[in-house]
């Protein structure tokens, strides 16, 4: 393959063989990345070493959301991305959709996911929907429990 879209074109082939997936999740390109998190057939090994590709913060939560999102990421995958959202959210980067997502997966305990609710970068909107999302699963978050995470990342 010479041209990136034929890289994306593979990489949402239905033909598509795990050993391809594999090697495609190594190619340069997010928007290949992205594509092979989509993929309903997609192997939890290939989004597993998806969480750790980077190439900007756009990028970044993107990935990091359809990856949450795939029903074939397993705990061991989850918790990986859960990890990965949660150094983001100290950096100041703002990968909200992907830890709402995680809200929402049984495979993570409350006690887990709520961890974020204290990071510095969680805003109060973030950590609204945090709770909100927990509560669906009969989770009953104390707000007083993030009180001491800041509302705002300052801006430098």
């Amino acid at each position: 393959m010479r041209e990136p879209g034929q890289y994306r074109d593979r990489a949402l082939a239905p033909t598509t063989t795990p050993d391809e997936m594999r090697e495609l999740a190594t190619s340069p390109y997010p928007f290949v990345w992205q594509a092979l998190a989509t993929r309903p057939d997609v192997p939890a090994d290939v989004l597993g070493a998806l969480v750790h590709q980077s190439d900007s913060e756009w990028n970044d939560n993107r990935l990091l959301a359809l990856i949450a999102r795939n029903d074939q990421a397993n705990r061991s995958v989850l918790l990986s991305v859960l990890e990965r959202v949660q150094r983001l959210l100290a950096a100041g980067e703002r990968p909200y959709a992907a830890g709402l997502r995680l809200a929402s997966r049984s495979e993570l305990t409350v006690d887990e996911v709520s961890a974020m609710l204290a990071s510095p970068g969680a805003s109060r909107r973030f950590r609204a929907g945090l709770r909100a999302s927990l509560a669906k699963r009969g989770a009953l978050i104390d707000e007083g429990a993030d009180r001491s995470a800041p509302s705002r990342v300052p801006v430098l």
